[in-house]
C-alpha cells in the first residue's frame, strides 16, 4: 500500500489535491462543479467519464443535502470507486501450460513489465518462461534477457530480425517439454496506425494457438500512464486487431494523470490487472481498486 501511495503522489498532490482546495475554499456552486470537471479531465479521467462522475456526485449532494467539504469528498471518493470493477482472476489455471500474450507500442514499458510480471508470478509459485517475440530490435531482445536474469526466469530468443512466429513456436514447444506451466510472450511494439504490422501481430497470435490450441489465455495490453488519452486511442486499435482481455498501466509514478485508469474501465471496458509505480523489479503491483482510490486521498480521506 505504501509503494502505491508513493507511486500516485503526483496525481494525488496535483489534480486531486486541487479538487480538495476547490471544495474547501469556496461555496459549492456552478463554477465549483465546472472547476472540478476541468481538473478531472486534465487528470485524464476522460470527458465522458468525468461528466458521468460529476453528475453522480452532484445528484448525491442535492439528494442527501451534503454541505460539508468532508461529506462531498466522501461522496466523490465513493463514486470514483464505483467506476472501477474488481479485476477478475487471470485465466492461468486448470491446464498444464498457460500463455499470456503481451502487446503494446514501443516505449510503453512492455518489456520491463514482462520481467517484473515473471518475477511476481514466479514468487507466487508459478514456473514461467519468457518468449522474446520482439525480434525487430536487438536491444529489445537484450533487455528482455537481462530482465529474465534478474527475475530468474529463462528466456527463449532468436536472432535479431528472425521470424517472430518461429521464435514463439519454439518457445511454446520448449515450455511444454521442460515442464513450465506459464509462457509470457513479448511482441514487437506495433505502431497501431500500421495495418500490416497489426496483421503480423495477429499472425503471431495464431501461431501460439497452433501449438497450444486454446492459447493465448490472456492478452494483456501495456499502456504508458504518462500518455493519458493517447494510450486509449492506441488501445482501441489493439482491441480491433487481437482479443485484448486486460490492461497493464505503467509509469504511474512519473505522471500526475493517473485518472486514465478510470477511463480504461469506463471507455474501453477493460480490467486493469497490474500497475507500474517504479523502476524496481517489485514495482509492478496487482491492481486493487480500493487501494487505488484510497491512494488518491490523504490519510484523512481528503484528496
Amino acid at each position: 500500500m505504501e509503494s502505491l501511495r508513493k507511486g500516485l503522489q503526483r496525481t494525488r498532490q496535483s489534480f486531486f489535491g486541487r479538487i480538495a482546495q476547490t471544495l474547501g475554499t469556496t461555496e459549492i456552486d456552478e463554477d465549483t462543479w465546472d472547476e472540478i470537471e476541468g481538473l478531472l479531465i486534465q487528470a485524464d479521467v476522460g470527458v465522458d467519464t468525468t461528466v458521468k462522475l460529476v453528475g453522480r456526485v452532484r445528484s448525491r449532494v442535492s439528494r442527501e443535502g451534503l454541505i460539508k467539504q468532508a461529506q462531498v469528498q466522501r461522496a466523490l471518493k465513493e463514486e470514483l470507486r464505483g467506476l472501477l470493477d474488481d479485476p477478475p482472476p487471470l485465466n492461468l489455471s486448470g491446464r498444464d501450460l498457460s500463455v499470456i500474450f503481451i502487446v503494446g507500442v514501443n516505449g510503453s514499458g512492455k518489456t520491463t513489465s514482462i520481467g517484473k510480471m515473471a518475477y511476481r508470478l514466479k514468487n507466487a509459485g508459478r514456473n514461467p518462461m519468457i518468449a522474446a517475440g520482439d525480434t525487430f530490435r536487438a536491444a529489445a531482445i537484450e533487455q528482455l534477457q537481462l530482465w529474465g536474469e534478474r527475475a530468474g526466469v529463462p528466456v527463449v530468443a532468436g536472432l535479431p530480425n528472425s521470424d517472430p512466429g518461429a521464435v514463439v513456436y519454439d518457445a511454446a514447444q520448449a515450455a511444454r517439454s521442460r515442464g513450465h506451466d506459464l509462457l509470457i510472450v513479448d511482441t514487437a511494439g506495433r505502431l497501431h496506425t500500421k495495418f500490416n504490422l497489426m496483421q503480423e501481430l495477429t499472425k503471431i497470435r495464431s501461431v501460439i494457438g497452433k501449438v497450444i490450441p486454446d492459447a493465448p489465455h490472456e492478452t494483456l495490453l501495456v499502456l504508458d500512464g504518462t500518455t493519458g488519452q493517447n494510450a486509449l486511442s492506441q488501445a482501441r486499435h489493439f482491441q480491433e486487431a487481437v482479443n485484448v482481455t486486460g490492461a497493464v498501466v505503467t509509469k504511474l509514478d512519473s505522471t500526475a494523470k493517473g485518472g486514465m485508469v478510470f477511463a480504461i474501465y469506463q471507455e474501453l471496458k477493460l480490467p486493469v490487472h497490474y500497475i507500474g509505480v517504479g523502476e524496481g523489479i517489485t514495482d509492478l503491483l496487482f491492481f486493487n481498486p480500493d487501494q487505488f482510490v484510497d491512494s488518491l486521498f490523504d490519510e484523512n480521506g481528503r484528496s
